[in-house]
């Protein structure tokens, strides 16, 4: 079986694939510091905690924080005796191209998503991911990535409200009953909510207008869902968007004879 790793800023994410279906999905916290036994000791315990009895053999990782891949590569090795492809490394082929100027690392997460959404829904794509950073990748007709928009995530933005403004408060993100705030909390609440829709939405329309063609556009993460009230111009939302790119990204590398 496949596990299947994303690394984020904020989260890492592991999954169990079968070949059809995830078995089970689990979530922990980004740490550079944490040892390949420890993540090893945290997996096997939900897993019994489960009753889930699969026989991990493969392995692939995504990650935004170079310096956890070492930690996740040593996991693979030791316990699951295997060597794991990571997703931007020259020995991990990628089913679609990457037509961006010369030089230009794009994050392995964009890549993943662009590989999952034309697998899903073929070209002429927007994915909107609401991570750390608020993304906006552009897939080409033939499934290429030819560029994006990054955007601060919407809890750095709060972060950093809260931080230069020691006197305003910690809110959850929400979508307030009234554009016009009567207090503070529901004042931020509106600014963050009704801005980021503002931001999502300007964004999508002059990508449309630079393409110049129909584009659907595929949101994903945690946040997706709340700005989908806000009438933010999303066509589907795919909850796991790069679990799928990497299985997609697995498969493609085992039928090229690169396993």
């Amino acid at each position: 079986m496949l596990l299947a790793i994303d690394c984020g800023n904020t989260n890492t994410v592991f999954s169990i694939w079968d070949g059809t279906r995830f078995l089970a999905t689990w979530r922990t916290a980004t740490m550079h510091q944490r040892t390949a036994d420890q993540y090893f000791t945290w997996l096997s315990s939900l897993m019994i905690f489960q009753k889930l009895e699969a026989k991990i053999d493969q392995a692939i990782i995504s990650s935004t924080v170079p310096r956890v891949v070492f930690n996740l590569r040593v996991l693979c090795n030791r316990y699951f005796d295997c060597r794991p492809l990571v997703v931007g490394r020259p020995d991990c082929l990628l089913p679609v191209d990457v037509r961006v100027d010369a030089g230009t690392a794009v994050g392995p997460d964009r890549l993943v998503n662009t590989a999952a959404g034309f697998d899903l829904y073929g070209g002429d794509l927007i994915i909107v991911d609401f991570g750390t950073a608020t993304t906006f990748d552009v897939v080409d007709d033939d499934g290429a990535y030819i560029g994006g928009v990054i955007a601060p995530g919407v809890n750095l933005s709060l972060e950093a409200l809260h931080q230069a403004a020691a006197a305003l408060p910690h809110v959850d993100v929400t979508r307030p009953e009234k554009v016009i705030g009567t207090n503070t909390v529901a004042c931020i609440q509106s600014g963050v909510f009704w801005g980021y829709v503002g931001l999502i939405n300007g964004i999508i329309t002059r990508i449309r207008e630079e393409r110049d063609r129909p584009l659907k556009v595929v949101s994903t993460g945690g946040l997706a869902p709340l700005f989908s009230q806000g009438d933010a111009l999303f066509d589907v939302f795919e909850d796991e968007l790069t679990m799928h790119g990497l299985t997609v990204i697995h498969q493609y590398n085992k039928e090229n004879g690169n396993l």
